[in-house]
C-alpha cells in the first residue's frame, strides 16, 4: 500500500493504493477497452463504469467533487500504473539468472 497526493482543480486529493483500487482501476480500465473497441456496448457497461468511477472516488480523501471526478480519476490510474512499473522494476533487479549445477555421474 502507498499513499499518492494529487491536484486536480486546485483541490489537494489523497489516496492510498490498495490491492482493491489497483483491481477498480485495472477494470475501469478493461471496461473502457472494451467500448472503445466495441462503442455500441458503451450503453451495456456505462453503469459498470459509473459504479467503479464512483468506488474508486469513494476511497479519496476530501470528497471529490463532480467537476474533478474526471481529472481525479486520471490522477488515480496514473499512479496505479505508475505503482506497477516501480514494482515491476523492482522484480526484474531481483531476478538473477542462476546456474544449473552439474551433477557427475
Amino acid at each position: 500500500m502507498s499513499s499518492k497526493e494529487f491536484d486536480v482543480n486546485g483541490t489537494d486529493y489523497k489516496i492510498v493504493i490498495t490491492d482493491q483500487i489497483v483491481g477498480h482501476v485495472n477494470n475501469l480500465k478493461n471496461l473502457y477497452n472494451s467500448t472503445y473497441e466495441d462503442p455500441e456496448s458503451f450503453e451495456d457497461v456505462s453503469a459498470e463504469i459509473s459504479n467503479t468511477i464512483n468506488e474508486i472516488a469513494a476511497t479519496v480523501e476530501p470528497e471529490v467533487e463532480d467537476s474533478d471526478l474526471d481529472g481525479l480519476i486520471q490522477e488515480v490510474i496514473k499512479a496505479v500504473d505508475s505503482k506497477a512499473e516501480e514494482i515491476e522494476k523492482e522484480l526484474e533487479g531481483k531476478e538473477t539468472p542462476k546456474k544449473k549445477s552439474k551433477s557427475k555421474k
